[in-house]
């Protein structure tokens, strides 16, 4: 089986919802820390850490836009201070993340029509790429001619590099690489 050691996953954006004690309240972040209302949520951008916040209906924070969790708490943490307020007690919930990695070689996306086993595939004409709906890593992969590929709905990056090891491997069984 091919070895993760030549497969590098980056992490592009990760979803992270703090919850608070007590709650946010909408009116103290549109005041204090300049938020816009858009509907029932307030919106806040942040330059460092570099970050969108989002204020739900609840009171709870979701951070967008960073790559690392660390990042994530720190821009909750901010908002916090920001509101003269800690983050003691605030909870968090990791929600999905998108992530990248490159096989390292090219794949002719067009020839694979075969039984994937572990997940089903379809041409996503818009994005010239395969989609393949990874049932066994619980996630969506887009694949592309050049190797190039972006994983969607993950839940964790260690998900997407054995999900990035199981198609290489199935790919190189299946001789679909570009020889």
């Amino acid at each position: 089986m091919a070895g993760a050691s030549n497969i590098d996953v980056r992490v592009e954006n990760l979803l992270v919802r703090f919850t608070p004690t007590p709650r946010v309240d909408l009116e103290e972040a549109i005041e204090r820390l300049g938020g816009v209302a858009n509907g029932d949520v307030i919106i806040k951008m942040l330059d460092k850490p570099r970050a969108t916040l989002i204020i739900d209906g609840e009171g709870r924070i979701v951070v967008h836009g960073t790559h690392r969790i660390e990042a994530a708490r720190a821009a909750a943490k901010e908002m916090m201070l920001r509101m003269g307020r800690d983050d003691t007690g605030m909870v968090t919930e990791l929600g999905p993340i998108v992530a990248s990695f490159d096989f390292g070689e090219e794949i002719p996306i067009d020839n694979i029509r075969m039984n994937l086993g572990s997940g089903t595939s379809s041409m996503d004409e818009r994005l010239g790429c395969l989609r393949i709906d990874d049932t066994r890593h619980d996630l969506e992969l887009l694949i592309w001619p050049t190797g190039r590929c972006v994983a969607l709905k993950a839940r964790h990056p260690n998900m997407v590099t054995m999900s990035a090891v199981h198609w290489k491997a199935k790919f190189a069984d299946k001789k679909s690489f570009k020889a």
